[in-house]
């Protein structure tokens, strides 16, 4: 008879569980801080060797906590517009299927949900990327369908500020949601098989994308407004249209996305490191001897892998099961919970998850399932959708005039 001292504990369900349904996380924003850091060069920053110094994310900590897939972000800043936005998404794009070919034993590029198992049953982490920010497609259509083709299967329809068609959540409305263009954008989205990404839109964005899309949704990092009120969460109603939608929304560790404690805190973080000249997302090393200076003085509210499951339970009540996942945004932000400080904390999470009373059948959809799901309903519209539907050659000009 096995003893209650006999059994394992739940980091060690957990690590278990990860072996079989490994963790999708939706958004790391790696290869932005490998341009920073390294100007992409892999051989001077070699992400084979311990990177705990200066990066979230290594391969042997995306090993050690079960990741199986990840949507790498090829992310630019929206003060980069215009063909410069372009041009450096293009830039983000190579870089990652660069990483994929050094590391070949450790990384598959996928494009489908098909790749995305093919990858698990190898043994190698699925890499698949995103576009952080309708700025990168620079009002073109045509630019959007030259990033699928090179392998980028979500869209974020903005960042932190607005594009000519969206509103942003954080930035003053000007659309009020999506303009005709915008709209015009998710359908080509929808008739590609791009994933519509809902993370850093206003919540009348959101609302104006699921009542145009005719394909599920994901928000690639973002947590629930209920649980946080910042701008960057999910409101309760666009929660609870994700059942009929069928989309996924991929729960946040960014501290002040996640613990109202941190908002205020890191205000004033981020006036500091503007005036010592710093950008407050600026994650190289340089920039975190700063941030570290002023946690020192100022300790910071702790969010913790409890803190995270705060939100999931709360986004499970609302949304179900079936229709929410994790996308941590490492690499993409100064701080992060106790517990889940790089990569390889994702065992924590679960293991909470676990305490909680999670059964592993529906930790396994968090995990893996339900972003699997979603990227392959999403093929399946876009295949029915191109039998009937031509790619749109629709400008802005044409769709909602002089906005000026």
């Amino acid at each position: 008879m096995t003893s209650e001292l006999d059994s394992p504990t739940p980091l060690e369900r957990a690590r278990a569980l990860l072996r079989t349904a490994p963790v999708v996380d939706g958004h790391n924003d790696l290869p932005w801080a490998m341009r920073e850091q390294a100007g992409y060069d892999l051989g001077a920053l070699d992400l084979a060797a311990d990177q705990s110094d200066r990066l979230h994310t290594d391969l042997d900590r995306l090993a050690e906590g079960g990741v199986g897939a990840q949507f790498w972000s090829v992310y630019v800043p929206s003060r980069l517009a215009g063909d410069h936005a372009v041009s450096a998404t293009l830039e983000q794009i190579d870089f990652v299927h660069a990483l994929v070919e050094r590391y070949p034993d450790r990384l598959r590029l996928a494009r489908t949900a098909d790749d995305m198992e093919a990858a698990r049953a190898e043994g190698r982490i699925a890499s698949l990327m995103g576009a952080e920010g309708g700025h990168s497609i620079d009002c073109s259509l045509a630019t959007l369908r030259a990033l699928h083709e090179l392998g980028v299967r979500y869209l974020t329809l903005t960042h932190n500020d607005n594009t000519p068609w969206a509103d942003s959540a954080t930035d003053k409305p000007v659309a009020g949601g999506l303009t005709r263009f915008g709209e015009e954008v998710v359908r080509e989205m929808n008739r590609l098989g791009m994933l519509v990404d809902l993370s850093h839109v206003s919540a009348d964005t959101m609302r104006d994308a699921l009542r145009v899309t005719e394909a599920p949704v994901v928000f690639s990092h973002s947590s629930a407004r209920a649980v946080c009120d910042h701008p960057r969460n999910i409101p309760d109603d666009v929660l609870a249209q994700l059942p009929a939608n069928g989309g996924v929304a991929m729960a946040t560790f960014v501290p002040k996305f996640i613990l109202p404690a941190a908002v205020e805190w890191t205000l004033a973080a981020d006036e500091n490191m503007r005036a010592h000249g710093l950008h407050p997302l600026d994650t190289t090393p340089p920039a975190m001897e700063r941030q570290r200076a002023f946690a020192a003085a100022n300790p910071r509210p702790a969010a913790t892998p409890a803190t995270v499951a705060d939100h999931l339970d709360h986004m499970r009540e609302v949304a179900g099961i079936d229709h929410i996942g994790i996308g941590g945004d490492f690499d993409g932000t100064a701080f992060l919970p106790d517990g889940l400080d790089s990569v390889a904390g994702y065992p924590n999470l679960i293991a909470e998850l676990l305490r909680r009373h999670w059964s592993e059948a529906d930790l396994a959809k968090l995990t893996w399932h339900n972003a699997v799901r979603v990227l392959r309903d999403a093929e399946s519209v876009a295949a029915g959708l191109r039998t009937s539907r031509r790619p749109s050659i629709a400008t802005i000009a044409q769709l909602d005039g002089d906005r000026s």
